[in-house]
């Protein structure tokens, strides 16, 4: 049996047996829906809890985490329990060593999985363009990671993590249509699938601020038939990746962290990693952004300028999306049947640290 690969995010977990040039089969929200009891209502009634496992990249609620892997991994995926076979996890920079003994615990001591691997999505995302050096800037639902990767490494010490993501710009979003929009009642799905059509970059800052003053009203009418206005709040979310202060927060724009977290590197592998930066996350499609990406590193204090990674022509479309999972597709390729993976007979006999020896 193929190896099976699991990228869970905050938003969405994408899985499947590992084919380097297909999209996951599988791609659905990260969250299950439980029955509990509801303590206020005298009969004890029942009521329909919504619980997101991942929380900001990282596991927070381990059951919840089983549940949704048993129904992907024996529903979906089509495995049979006392024949399980081997698996590949993405992971998210700095996860905590505490959360990788959890997960291949989890794997072994739940699943009875014959074996075990997990990288880091910064090392898989440029697997799946064809790099080994590069930079990546990852935009989740949750987090922006910036990572310069060295030959297949992650540099830890250069890496930033922001308290940031696609979450947050929908947050924003609602509050500024909720301004302009007082009278109209707003969901988050809602909210989640305007900011799709409607967010967008403009192409540096003076465009934005006279945007700001002349963009032209438009009608959007919503599934319940209630119509919103929608003028520049497309734009601010846009804004906010730029300058963040939007959100209320007092750090750089997202091309200075770049090259930022570059300049602690070596200066022998400037180049090599700031000309193979990739955009990822699913943020990053965003209208608009890759543009204004380009347009602000062309312009930045480096001496090299970043430019962006393009994707190979025989990879899926919305590359950006699912770069993750797809170089665990292809690093699976490579160690389970090089061996390189985690055994149960060494997870037996060492533990859950056994991880931090084997996944690296």
């Amino acid at each position: 049996m193929e190896a099976v690969v699991v990228d869970a995010g905050s938003k969405l977990l994408k899985a499947g047996i590992a084919a380097p040039d297909q999209a996951p089969p599988l791609v659905m929200p990260s969250k299950m829906k439980l029955d509990v009891e509801d303590q206020e209502m005298a009969d004890g009634a029942v009521v329909e809890e919504v619980v997101h496992p991942v929380v900001r990249g990282f596991v927070k609620d381990w059951d919840a985490m089983e549940d949704l892997l048993n129904y992907v991994l024996y529903r979906d995926i089509g495995w049979e329990i006392g024949d399980e076979g081997q698996i590949l996890f993405t992971e998210p920079l700095f996860t905590p060593k505490t959360l990788r003994e959890q997960l291949v615990q989890l794997m072994f001591e739940k699943f009875n999985v014959s074996g075990f691997y997990a990288s880091e999505q910064a090392v898989l995302s440029l697997y799946a363009v064809g790099r080994i050096s590069g930079c990546t800037v990852d935009i989740g639902h949750g987090k922006i990671d910036i990572a310069p990767v060295c030959e297949g490494a992650v540099q830890h010490i250069a890496s930033k993590r922001l308290e940031i993501g696609g979450v947050d710009l929908t947050n924003l979003f609602a509050q500024e249509l909720k301004k302009s929009n007082p009278s109209v009642n707003l969901d988050v799905a809602d909210v989640e699938l305007l900011k799709e059509q409607y967010a967008c970059c403009t192409e540096d800052y003076l465009t934005f601020e006279s945007i700001e003053s002349s963009c032209q009203p438009e009608k959007h009418t919503l599934p319940d038939g209630q119509v919103i206005t929608i003028e520049k709040e497309g734009y601010i979310v846009g804004e906010a990746l730029f300058q963040p202060r939007i959100l209320g927060l007092e750090d750089y724009g997202i091309v200075h962290q770049l090259v930022t977290s570059v300049s602690n590197v070596s200066s022998e592998y400037h180049r090599q990693l700031l000309e193979n930066t990739m955009l990822c996350g699913g943020t990053s499609s965003m209208t608009g952004f890759e543009d204004r990406f380009q347009r602000e590193a062309n312009l930045s204090a480096s001496a090299i300028c970043p430019s962006l990674v393009k994707p190979p022509e025989y990879m899926p479309e919305n590359l950006a999306r699912y770069s993750a999972w797809l170089g665990g597709a292809i690093l699976a390729k490579v160690v389970f049947p090089q061996n390189q993976h985690v055994t149960k007979g060494e997870y037996d006999e060492t533990g859950p640290s056994i991880v931090h020896k084997k996944c690296f």
